[in-house]
C-alpha cells in the first residue's frame, strides 16, 4: 500500500495539516474530496485545517488506499496540549502560533517541569500575575538550557546565569529579584530541595523614592477628565489610596455608606482590610451610580465585568497629559501621593500601614524619605549667607 505521512504545519501563520505522499493520481483525487483540502507550492503538499473533525475526515478517507504515519501528528497534539494548559492557567487565549512553539522551543522533560511550577503555584492559590511571572522567568532559563534538564543544573551553573543576566543582559536590581524569587520556588518548592538558594547571593536593590503628586497636582488630574467613571475611579485611587487592581476589583456592595467605608476584598497577599470613605467621594459616586448603574462591579468595562488595570492606567497618563502633569509614574503615584499627604497631616504611621495593607511598617517607612512637612520648615544654610 501507498504511503501517507500527517504532519503538523504553519500556513500564513495558520495551523495546518500537511497531508505528504509521493505524487500519485488516486491519492491526488481522494484527497481533492476532502472538505478545505488544498495545495501548497511552498511545502509541495495538500494542506487542511488542524481540527479533530478534518483530521477524521482525511484518515477515513486515505486509510482505504494508503497507510497513515501519524506519529509526527501525536507527538505534535502531545506537546501542545500541555502548552495549551500551561497557557490557560494563566488566563491567556489558547491560540497556538508558529511564535507559540518558538517561544516553548524546550525539550519536552523542561515542559513538564514548567508544568509542574504552574500546577504547584496554582495549588498554592498564587495569584495569575505571580504565576505569570514565575513561568516567564523558568522559560527563558528552559530555552537556554535546549536539551539539558532543569533538574540537573547546580547551584555554581545558577550562580553562572545570574551573573551572565546582569552583565550580558543587563538586568535591573529588580528584575534579578525576580528571578531569583521564581528559580528559589522551583527548586525548593517543586523539587523540594531545601535551602537551595542560600549560596546565591542577592543584589542590593537600589533606594527610589516614590513619585508623589501635590494637593493641587492631583486636583488638576482629577478635574482633567470630564468623564463621571474615569473621575470617579481617579478619586478612588487618590482618597483611599487602592492599588489599580483594587479599584477595579470594587464591587457596588464594598462601597458602605453607613459606616463611610470601603472593603478592599482580597488584595495583595490575599488580605482584606477597610479604608475610609470620603464625603466628597460619596457624593461623585452616587452621581456616577445614578448615571451608570453598575451591576456587580462598581466601575464595569464596555461589555461588563470589572474595568481592565490597562485602561484605567491609560485613563490616568491622558489625565497626566491634559493637566500639563509630566511626573514619572502610573496611577500608583496616586496611592504614594495619598499616604505621604496623610503623612504630613500628621497621621500616625502605623494608621497609614494598616490603610494601605503594607505587611511591615517597613515599606510604610520610605513615604517618611518624600514627606516635605519638615523638609520644607528646615532652613537652607544659603539662606544665611549675606551676599550684598
Amino acid at each position: 500500500m501507498k504511503k501517507v505521512f500527517f504532519e503538523p504545519i504553519f500556513h500564513n501563520n495558520t495551523e495546518r495539516l500537511a497531508i505528504c505522499f509521493d505524487n500519485d493520481n488516486v491519492l491526488n483525487g481522494l484527497t481533492k474530496q476532502i472538505p478545505h483540502a488544498k495545495w501548497s507550492n511552498s511545502y509541495h503538499c495538500w494542506h487542511i485545517p488542524l481540527t479533530k473533525q478534518h483530521c477524521q475526515t482525511a484518515y477515513k478517507t486515505l486509510a482505504t488506499y494508503a497507510t497513515i504515519n501519524i506519529e509526527l501528528l501525536e507527538k505534535y497534539l502531545n506537546r501542545r496540549k500541555r502548552i495549551t494548559e500551561i497557557k490557560q492557567v494563566t488566563g491567556q487565549l489558547a491560540v497556538i502560533k508558529p511564535s507559540t512553539l518558538r517561544i516553548y522551543a524546550i525539550s519536552d522533560d523542561n515542559i513538564r517541569e514548567l508544568d509542574r511550577l504552574v500546577t504547584t503555584l496554582q495549588l498554592k492559590t498564587y495569584s495569575k500575575n505571580t504565576i505569570e511571572l514565575y513561568k516567564g522567568e523558568l522559560l527563558i532559563l528552559a530555552r537556554l538550557l535546549s536539551d539539558k534538564p532543569l533538574i540537573e543544573l547546580t547551584i555554581p551553573q545558577i550562580r553562572a546565569y545570574i551573573l551572565w543576566l546582569i552583565k550580558e543582559q543587563g538586568y535591573s536590581e529588580s528584575k534579578i529579584h525576580t528571578t531569583i524569587n521564581a528559580l528559589k520556588f522551583y527548586y525548593e518548592q517543586v523539587l523540594l530541595r531545601p535551602r537551595f538558594f542560600i549560596e546565591i547571593p542577592r543584589p542590593k536593590k537600589p533606594f527610589k523614592l516614590p513619585s508623589v503628586h501635590s494637593g493641587n497636582e492631583v486636583k488638576k488630574l482629577i478635574n482633567a477628565k470630564t468623564n463621571l467613571k474615569h473621575k470617579a475611579m481617579l478619586m478612588v485611587g487618590y482618597a483611599a489610596g487602592l492599588r489599580v487592581s483594587e479599584i477595579v476589583k470594587l464591587r457596588v456592595k464594598d462601597i458602605d455608606s453607613e459606616r463611610m467605608v470601603i472593603h478592599v476584598r482580597s488584595a495583595k497577599g490575599k488580605k482584606d482590610r477597610q479604608v475610609m470613605l470620603s464625603k466628597k467621594l460619596l457624593e461623585q459616586l452616587r452621581e456616577y451610580y445614578r448615571m451608570y448603574k453598575p451591576g456587580e462591579y462598581l466601575f464595569e468595562g464596555q461589555f461588563g465585568g470589572a474595568y481592565s488595570e490597562r485602561s484605567l492606567q491609560k485613563v490616568f497618563q491622558e489625565a497626566k497629559q491634559l493637566s500639563g502633569n509630566y511626573k514619572k509614574g502610573g496611577i500608583h503615584s496616586l496611592r504614594h501621593s495619598f499616604a505621604t499627604h496623610l503623612l504630613e497631616q500628621g497621621t500616625d504611621i502605623r494608621v497609614i500601614q494598616e490603610l494601605l495593607g503594607h505587611n511591615s511598617l517597613k515599606t510604610t517607612q520610605r513615604y517618611t524619605h518624600v514627606s516635605v512637612r519638615h523638609i520644607s520648615q528646615t532652613q537652607s544654610p544659603l539662606d544665611k549667607l549675606d551676599f550684598d
